[in-house]
């Protein structure tokens, strides 16, 4: 039969060959005389199931009862009723004999007795699934009776299919027909086909012909008796092979027995209708079908019962059968997400079911539901695929990311909540390295660099943290410009003792990037005065970094002593086996969560031990400083106290991420333009350190203090070269003592201050240029006198 069905599919017969499916191998059992097909659809390769019944004569009683099933599967539609999709009728030539063949094509589905051994249910879980598959078909058979006045006229196990979903579903609508009980004075059979029916399944009116009976007994008569058999095939495990069998109880539950007796009932009136079955019976009152139940009318309840319901489901759903969870709840689940009924608590069991599914399943169910609902505007939902994010990071492809998460994502670092915006940080742990160089750049760079002054000493930390463990991913220009400003400026001059921390451990951790002269120059002595820092584990962090600093200038060294004098010295060193260490800190610090009492200050680093201290929790209000409250600084703070390092590629802050020149304002990223945050009145040591980084240059107490005056007036130049000072002044070498005189000016028209004077602190400053007098050689009068002191404000170029 299957040699021949391939040979209709490759073009013989007529029909067929436009049959837009494909068949494939057959299913060991089906209904009556169809054959039961496994099949794909030729446009997108979707599976269908397809079902075929052939006849050598055309006027064959089987293919005219087919042909009934074919009008009217097509016609009646219910959820719990077989899905129709296409039918065609194909002839073929067998020899001198033609084979016509009736195809009808469905939705992907099993026999009902296939399903069962293949799912292997046992004792509570099989009763269960098992109440909620006689529970559909009980819906099934209802309409057809109740609100269709159909009879199916045969319930059985073989007329059950189910679907990739689980769920049960009826077909088999050969021998279907109308209820003709308005019409007593009929004597013909009221079921056409009736003769396909087995005896075992007929009741005894069928069985007798009695269709005078029948017709005045109630629509659900015949069915309620096939549903019985369908019972009793479906517990005893075996096919029902003749009437007496359905005698025996014995593997009946107890709570459906009392039904069971009722639907089997000799006298047809007393049939026990399956509409009553569904209302009254306690067997369908359990677990799995009450959970069904509610979601399949999800949109109906309030917020109320929806958050209770979805709180519960993720203890309830380790109770159920597994592949149901999987194969019904969960998809229903993600429908739900994805189209607003369910509410946020239902992300969290998603998540925990989905961690039950196979890689490849979850990345093609359950992800796109994801990646949809970054676009929502719950908060709580952003907060709960924020927290969850580990759990389905590593599935997100770089092109996802980086084109539909992020964008979604990036709006959280400006959020006016403090927990979104700790969150989104730490997120992007997870998903920076699958971001673009350009959007790492352009984007998140800026908004780390507002962060690292956040108003929250928590997030400030973590900011730090971040940086250091996505370095890697940054290209080897932007590390140049951003790491070492972002660590020293900012993060080791922060009030709240874990930033500072953090920029000790950055700062190893990322060694690897810089070159001896950063060390040196711009390294080594940022981190040296913490080691006086307040705070003993700063102390302690800052002994450790500088031990592993000395030890990379200790390399160099001996290495460009070894060197011949042609050789070439490398400015990039490799990371000692500290570095490893130090980014497991990072990240610990980002994901461990715990109580207040455990979130203590930043641990210990020790360059050649693991460190695992936590500098966050998710919740802000474990993290703070009582004393360190930061606010931003005020935009009057004198130039002359701005700690400004030097840079070979940048004056302040990051530098020029994107590599655009200093002068272009508007192009500069958020570490071009550094203010300190004005922190209260630090302790006496913290100040004593603040002051020595803000103040590099120190004069010796000796010298004398130079007069107020001054010899000539700052210019706009002279404050820029001043803000453009190097951090580390104080192993400059002092600024000379002596002013220059003003050249060509002669002495008697200058007066020497005297220091006595009290004007003499707001006269103007002698002129740097001679001025000829204009009465030389010109007959003019002689030049006025020079006025007091005090007066040599208002002098002129022309002497008046």
């Amino acid at each position: 039969m299957f040699k021949f069905l391939k040979g209709v599919v490759a073009g013989s017969g007529t029909g067929v060959k436009d049959l837009p499916y494909n068949i494939g191998e057959p299913y060991s059992s089906a209904w009556g005389s169809w054959i039961h097909y496994r099949g794909t659809s030729k446009d997108d390769g979707s599976p269908v199931s397809v079902f075929a019944l052939s006849g050598n004569n055309p006027q064959d009683g089987h293919l005219a009862a087919g042909r009934n099933g074919v009008k009217r599967l097509r016609t009646v539609r219910h959820p719990n009723i077989l899905s129709f999709l296409h039918s065609t009728e194909a002839e073929s030539l067998d020899g001198a004999t033609t084979k016509v063949t009736i195809y009808i094509v469905t939705e992907p589905v099993m026999p009902l007795s296939e399903k069962i051994r293949e799912l292997g249910l046992e004792s509570t879980q099989r009763d269960e699934y098992y109440a909620w598959g006689l529970n559909q078909i009980a819906k099934a058979v209802s309409f057809l009776n109740n609100d269709c006045k159909l009879v199916h006229g045969n319930v059985c196990v073989a007329s059950i299919v189910v679907t990739q979903t689980l769920d049960w579903k009826l077909h088999a609508f050969d021998v279907l027909s109308e209820f003709d009980g308005n019409n007593p004075a009929a004597s013909g059979p009221m079921l056409q086909y009736e003769w396909l029916v087995g005896s075992q399944y007929k009741p005894m009116e069928m069985t007798k012909s009695d269709w005078a009976a029948i017709r005045k007994s109630p629509p659900w008569a015949i069915d309620s008796w096939g549903f019985g058999c369908l019972i009793y095939e479906l517990f005893s495990g075996v096919k029902l092979s003749k009437t007496e069998e359905l005698r025996s109880t014995d593997p009946i539950p107890k709570s459906l027995l009392s039904d069971y007796q009722r639907l089997l009932s000799s006298t047809s009136s007393r049939r026990l209708n399956t509409s009553k079955l569904l209302e009254n019976s306690e067997y369908f009152q359990n677990k799995l079908v009450d959970t069904i139940h509610f979601m399949e009318i999800l949109s109906l309840k309030d917020s109320v019962e929806k958050d209770s319901f979805f709180r519960k489901l993720p203890n309830l759903a380790e109770q159920l059968p597994r592949q149901i969870v999987l194969r019904k709840l969960l998809p229903m689940l993600a429908s739900s997400l994805e189209f607003g009924s369910a509410t946020s608590p239902a992300l969290t069991t998603v998540l925990k079911m989905s961690s039950w599914l196979p890689i490849e399943d979850f990345n093609v169910k359950i992800l796109p539901t994801i990646v949809k609902l970054f676009a929502s505007n719950d908060r709580a939902m952003r907060v709960g695929l924020l927290q969850h994010i580990d759990q389905y990071g590593e599935s997100l492809s770089a092109q996802i990311v980086d084109e539909q998460v992020y964008p979604h994502i990036a709006t959280g670092f400006s959020d006016a909540s403090a927990f979104l915006r700790e969150l989104t940080l730490k997120s992007m742990l997870v998903l920076a390295p699958k971001l673009s160089q350009r959007t790492m750049s352009t984007s998140l760079l800026k908004y780390l660099s507002k962060l690292q002054v956040d108003e929250e000493p928590a997030i400030r930390t973590n900011t730090t943290i971040l940086l250091g463990n996505i370095a890697s991913y940054l290209n080897d220009g932007t590390r140049k410009r951003v790491l070492i400003n972002a660590f020293t400026v900012r993060a080791l001059r922060d009030s709240f003792p874990p930033a500072r921390g953090a920029g000790i451990m950055a700062l190893c951790a990322t060694s690897s990037y810089y070159d001896m002269t950063e060390i040196a120059t711009r390294i080594l002595p940022n981190v040296v005065v913490l080691t006086i820092d307040p705070d003993s584990d700063v102390r302690s962090k800052a002994f450790e970094a500088v031990d592993q600093f000395m030890q990379l200038l200790k390399q160099s060294y001996e290495k460009m002593s070894s060197e011949d004098a042609t050789g070439s010295v490398g400015i990039g060193i490799s990371s000692i086996p500290g570095n490893a260490s130090l980014l497991g800190w990072a990240m610990s610090s980002l994901t461990l969560k715990g109580k207040a009492s455990e979130q203590a200050p930043v641990a210990t680093a020790n360059a050649s031990t693991k460190i695992s201290s936590s500098v966050s929790t998710p919740n802000l209000g474990v993290v703070t400083a009582p004393s360190t409250t930061m606010v931003h600084a005020s935009s009057t703070t004198d130039l002359n106290e701005l700690p400004v390092p030097v840079s070979p590629t940048s004056t302040d802050g990051w530098g020029d991420i994107n590599g655009v020149q200093d002068d272009h304002e508007s192009e500069k990223d958020g570490w071009d333009d550094i203010e300190p945050l004005e922190d209260p009145k630090p302790s006496p040591a913290l100040a004593n350190i603040q002051a020595a980084q803000k103040r590099p240059v120190s004069k010796p107490p000796s010298q004398p203090k130079p007069p107020v005056t001054s010899i000539k007036p700052k210019s706009t130049l002279k404050a820029a070269s001043e803000e453009d000072d190097d951090l580390w002044g104080s192993i400059a070498a002092p600024a000379p003592r002596s002013s220059s005189k003003p050249l060509n000016v002669k002495p008697a028209a200058s007066k020497v201050i005297d220091a006595d004077d009290p004007w003499a602190a707001i006269a103007a400053p002698p002129p740097t240029t001679s001025v000829k007098p204009l009465s030389a050689g010109r007959g003019r009068a002689k030049p006025t006198a020079p006025k007091l002191g005090a007066q040599r404000i208002n002098r002129t170029s022309s002497g008046t």
